[in-house]
């Protein structure tokens, strides 16, 4: 049996090791293909453990993983945990020059790649600089080969990792391992790869557990990726922490979700803010009442999403969180203010909010949200391979989030914006994220980023990329009329695009620095050059 301690080990395997012998058939994964039990997940994820050991890889070794959501991707999730090799998920959507800033910066020798990811790594073979070995999973069976400009790697079918003995690990990674290398979505430039502890990643995964208030028999449905922090920590982690289900969908479907869901019997969800307001904004329907989720985790929150749990009665809360930072926030069910997100779990965190200097700004004063953790090693030890970035975010002692927030008397956050997106305009700072709300109150819009644009008078101005309703054109003097009433004059959008779609990551982040760096152009409408007045 593993040797842990169990007051200090908070590794996957051990965590899994109990659920597995508290309750061996209850089902952890529910796949379309299959359903894998606790049992089941700790054997299998023992295979992949040893065979990974079998092939060389040591223990504090990267290996990258491009897969789709399968109870593959599960296994490896575990096995390597087991193994204490590091896990790199890549984003699926990644191709060109940024599948080769991920691959090269891991520094990975063996990759995990499904089939159909092939042709990208064959464009962009000369520029990989590690990769040697290529692990194939094909969830046909086949065994293709090799793209002619990978011929040279080594292939090995993904069935190798699952055929070694399923002997239990004589040890577990200690608490302070590296588990992963998560890189980060890039909304603001280049991919990060945030170091993640064995501690982080159960310390999110449990504050989800605690926030969700997740039990056993719970089924929690979310289909997010498991790329990213949410899929497979907020969900997969936290359901095995509470000894619940979790189910696994390849995406996000606004036709799809509530008929698989009520397939499943889900009755926990996790919506990025997103995929709330889409399915919001669908017609009312008599099988809104079927719904069989109860609790839903909203992230964020949006105007009419308390109108939204009631119309399908759920129960709706939200938290902040980043792969950096953890999800440090707590709140209750249904808090009528939509606008926070919670109060700091102070227990195990500090925070403050602090200007330009890391000097602390008083409650009511936007400032940049900063934490520590209480205990070692619950917050990211680190970017990967870029000390220069480790210490300029860990400067005087704490870890500064890029986010901007502020806080009330009674101890409320409130997010207002990336520090890098917020607007000010002649002399007035902004929050793009509350203009957001107002716009995407209008009948005619389903979605909506704002960003500042460059302003002839110095500073910014205010510049909105509307998405509006399919078969309906957007009016933008109607949208100014509507927003006139609704915000400070100065927060109204000087320049509005209609969009068929926004910038995107595969987790729903709005790529910001796309639609900053497209800025103005001759489509864009102007409201100064329509003549538009607004009253004051």
């Amino acid at each position: 049996m593993p040797q842990t301690d169990p007051s200090t080990d908070r590794s996957v395997g051990t965590i899994l090791g109990k659920r597995a012998r508290a309750a061996p058939d209850a089902p952890f994964i529910v796949a379309d293909d299959r359903t894998l039990s606790y049992r089941e997940a700790d054997r299998e994820s023992n295979r992949v453990a040893n065979a990974v050991e079998r092939l060389g890889i040591g223990a504090g070794e990267t290996v990258l993983v491009m897969m789709p959501n399968v109870v593959e991707f599960i296994l490896l999730w575990l096995g390597l945990g087991k193994r204490g090799a590091i896990q790199v998920p890549v984003n699926t959507a990644y191709r060109g020059g940024l599948l080769v800033h991920v691959v090269n910066d891991s520094a990975a020798t063996t990759m995990i790649v499904e089939r159909r990811f092939l042709d990208r790594l064959a464009d962009v073979a000369d520029e990989l600089m590690h990769v040697a070995r290529l692990v194939v999973f094909d969830r046909d069976g086949g065994a293709p080969a090799l793209p002619g400009p990978l011929a040279s790697m080594e292939r090995l079918d993904f069935g190798v990792l699952l055929q070694a003995p399923e002997t239990p690990r004589e040890s577990f990674p200690a608490h302070r391992d590296i588990k992963a290398v998560m890189y980060t979505s890039g909304t603001t430039g280049p991919s990060k790869g945030v170091m993640v502890t064995h501690a982080h990643a159960y310390t999110y995964a449990h504050g989800n557990f605690e926030l969700m208030e997740v039990e056993s028999g719970d089924r929690f449905y979310a289909p997010l990726p498991l790329f990213h922090i949410a899929g497979q920590w907020a969900v997969c982690y936290a359901a095995m922490i509470g000894g619940a289900s979790a189910a696994i969908a390849e995406h996000f479907s606004v036709e799809r979700f509530w008929p698989d869901a009520r397939r499943i019997g889900a009755n926990v969800t996790f919506f990025l803010g997103a995929m709330a307001n889409f399915l919001a904004r669908q017609p009312e329907s008599p099988d809104d009442a079927t719904v069989t989720i109860d609790k839903a985790l909203v992230v964020p929150m949006f105007p009419d999403v308390h109108d939204f749990g009631r119309r399908f009665g759920m129960r709706v809360k939200t938290t902040y969180g980043s792969t950096e930072t953890c999800a440090p926030h707590r709140m209750e069910w249904d808090d009528p203010n939509w606008k926070t997100c919670g109060k700091l779990e102070d227990e195990l965190f500090e925070a403050r909010i602090v200007d330009e200097n890391d000097e602390e700004v008083p409650n009511g004063t936007v400032g940049e949200f900063v934490i520590r953790g209480r205990e070692p090693w619950v917050l990211m030890a680190g970017y990967w391979r870029h000390p220069d970035w480790t210490e300029k975010a860990w400067s005087n002692l704490w870890l500064h989030s890029g986010d901007a927030m502020w806080r009330d008397d009674e101890g409320y956050y409130y997010f207002a914006d990336r520090v890098k997106d917020s607007i000010r305009r002649r002399g007035e700072n902004i929050s793009s994220m509350e203009v957001e709300n107002e716009i995407n109150r209008h009948p005619d819009v389903v979605e909506c980023a704002v960003f500042p644009a460059p302003s002839e008078h110095t500073e910014d101005e205010v510049m909105a990329a509307v998405v509006p309703k399919p078969g309906r054109a957007l009016d933008p003097v109607d949208l100014i009329r509507f927003l006139e009433p609704r915000m400070a004059y100065f927060m109204v959008p000087r320049y509005i695009d209609a969009v068929e779609a926004l910038p995107k990551t595969p987790t729903g982040k709005i790529q910001k620095f796309d639609l900053r760096d497209r800025g103005v152009t001759p489509t864009t409408w102007d409201r100064e050059a329509a003549g538009v007045k607004l009253g004051r």
